[in-house]
């Protein structure tokens, strides 16, 4: 498409910046007065007591850290919380200010470039397209640590749906496209969780 032409210049058109946060940045405010911190906690404390003392944990689409960061770092993990809304991790980086946060879409984290002994992600990977759900898994299965684990939420049947929030289309891929998947990437879903909000948890190891 040609860009408009007005008393003889070119009028510059106005470009299209893609929203890594999902639609999540504009409706960040409400998410933080939403969110029921007493949702997923239990669960993910629950997970983290398999994995060693202090260990490093991943914490992709953060948010505002409560209660998935917040139950961690309480228990002493080493938390890095990654989001790619800018409020969200504002709100992190203020509740948390000693944990590593960074603002950036999750697909193409920095942290990717080191490894953890854990990894969650609650809320977050229906979020995205079937192909980069694939690709996040083969990504967390590399950052991985050996023993390392990961879990994340996502419907048990394949479906789709409108976030509550956004509007936006989210995409689960199903039980069992997910422990292809997983496996594919060197991960064995070892069990599923279900939690106090009726969550369903994909709990995963890697080999």
């Amino acid at each position: 498409m040609s860009r408009p032409r007005i008393g003889g210049l070119w009028v510059p058109m106005e470009r299209h910046v893609p929203d890594s946060s999902n639609g999540y940045e504009v409706v960040a405010g409400r998410f933080v007065a939403e969110r029921d911190s007493s949702v997923g906690g239990a669960t993910v404390r629950a997970w983290a007591r398999a994995l060693p003392p202090g260990a490093s944990i991943l914490d992709l689409g953060c948010g505002h850290g409560v209660p998935i960061s917040q139950t961690l770092i309480e228990d002493g993990f080493v938390v890095y919380g990654v989001d790619a809304s800018a409020r969200m991790t504002a709100a992190f980086r203020e509740r948390f200010p000693q944990a590593h946060v960074a603002c950036e879409a999750v697909e193409h984290s920095r942290f990717f470039g080191r490894t953890f002994d854990g990894v969650v992600a609650w809320g977050l990977m229906f979020l995205l397209q079937a192909n980069a759900q694939s690709a996040l898994i083969c990504k967390v299965a590399s950052a991985l640590n050996p023993g390392g684990r990961f879990l994340f939420t996502s419907p048990q049947q394949a479906c789709t749906w409108a976030d509550l929030l956004t509007g936006r289309n989210s995409l689960s891929l199903g039980a069992d496209a997910y422990r292809k998947t997983l496996l594919a990437a060197g991960l064995v879903l070892a069990g599923g969780h279900r939690d106090e909000g009726d969550n369903h948890y994909y709990d995963a190891s890697k080999l």
